[in-house]
């Protein structure tokens, strides 16, 4: 049943048509591809959620990137920042291989489910705040159909907030004014999922230093082991 519940959603966020703005940006971008005489698969269209349909761990990123998810129609896929995160994810054991280049290479993940908080590739990477709004009722509905959600991973401040704000809405509480920072927990509750912060693992922050691959690995530790913790 959670299987096809997020089937019946990837269908929904994959039709959106809800930000004009968003919607003329892709257009321009798939036919300047065309321009290109780019003959490769190019996916163009709002990006799903993908992962393991009943995971203990969602993540959640900004928005696609023009060269990674807008273009290969996968959640982080086929730029940067998605090799540094899935090489991370791996050596976490949260996926089955190192590599995250195309649709169709095989990847698979375990308890673990990877989303955003905007499905379209954004000008220069920045949603609106109507953008942002009009896509929290996706993000909102994946983690009602991810009921064994144990903790919520935010790459970068703009998926924090929204994860405040989806949060709230979901589990009907105001979520406590923490601030966003690597390491920051926010906790809602028994019975509801722990949320932590993370730099986003862009390129600008990665090739800098501010995020390092054994910084990640050890909050993805961190938070393996809080499940440990609640169950002892």
């Amino acid at each position: 049943m959670r299987s096809t519940e997020l089937n019946r959603l990837r269908e929904s966020i994959i039709r959106c048509r809800r930000c004009p703005r968003l919607v003329a940006f892709r257009r321009e971008l798939a036919a300047e591809r065309r321009r290109r005489h780019d003959t490769g698969l190019f996916w163009g269209r709002p990006v799903p959620g993908v992962g393991d349909p009943d995971p203990r761990l969602l993540v959640v990123g900004l928005a696609p990137g023009i060269q990674g998810s807008h273009r290969t129609g996968r959640m982080f896929t086929g730029d940067r920042s998605a090799a540094f995160l899935v090489r991370v994810l791996h050596r976490a054991g949260f996926a089955n291989q190192p590599t995250s280049e195309h649709r169709d290479d095989g990847l698979a993940y375990r308890d673990l489910y990877l989303t955003a908080a905007v499905r379209c590739v954004p000008p220069d990477n920045r949603p609106t705040g109507a953008e942002r709004e009009n896509c929290r009722e996706y993000l909102e509905a994946e983690i009602r159909a991810l009921p064994r959600l144990r903790s919520i991973l935010c790459l970068g401040g703009f998926a924090w907030e929204a994860v405040r704000r989806a949060v709230g809405s979901v589990y009907g509480v105001p979520p406590p004014p923490v601030r966003f920072a690597h390491g920051a927990v926010l906790t809602l509750g028994p019975g509801r999922p722990t949320c932590y912060g993370s730099y986003h693992p862009s390129p600008q922050n990665t090739q800098t230093g501010r995020l390092t691959e054994p910084m990640l690995a050890d909050l993805l530790q961190t938070i393996r082991n809080s499940w440990t913790t609640e169950t002892s």
